[in-house]
């Protein structure tokens, strides 16, 4: 396997909106980087009620344990928990594999973004997993970088891709809850 370049990110991998990067004062960096691709947080979210209190269970899972909301800022409670989507779609090659890692900026505040792939031939809006680990409220910016992507191309195609097994969550358009 191999990282993919700036250059070989643009031309094998599908993003839309595609963003060029760059550095813009006050803003979290987002867009094409020299060797991956920082997706920026879109405006939706789902924010853990903490009114609510059931167990979460990822086999079943109650939709009444988030509050749904669009906003430009999202301020998560101390030890909170909320979902976002990545305002990019992607398409990803069938010998691509991606890894999806929380950026650095968002970290040493505490906030942590779940690692997660986005496997070979899958589609969609990215949807992200935020923890606050601190006691205190912490904020997320819509349309700032939240995420870095980093692609790695396998020497030969997958066998089996997620669009062959027709993955759970192929093709997502929004937020998804746990799906089993």
């Amino acid at each position: 396997m191999s990282i993919l370049s700036d250059e070989e990110i643009r031309e094998l991998v599908h993003i839309t909106p595609f963003h060029g990067g760059g550095y813009k004062p006050g803003v979290i960096s987002s867009g094409l980087t020299s060797y991956g691709y920082d997706l920026r947080l879109g405006r939706r979210f789902k924010l853990l009620n903490p009114e609510w209190n059931g167990v979460i269970d990822p086999k079943l899972i109650d939709p009444k344990a988030f509050i749904d909301y669009t906003l430009d800022e999202l301020v998560i409670p101390g030890y909170g928990f909320a979902l976002g989507e990545s305002l990019e779609y992607l398409e990803v090659p069938r010998n691509v594999l991606c890894i999806c890692l929380g950026k650095s900026t968002y970290a040493r505040c505490g906030i942590i973004v779940n690692v997660t792939p986005l496997e070979p031939e899958w589609r969609g809006r990215v949807t992200i997993e935020i923890s606050n680990t601190t006691p205190r409220p912490a904020k997320v910016y819509a349309g700032e970088g939240i995420v870095q992507v980093v692609f790695l191309r396998a020497d030969r195609p997958c066998s089996i891709s997620y669009a062959d097994k027709k993955g759970k969550y192929q093709d997502q358009k929004g937020i998804e809850l746990p799906q089993v």
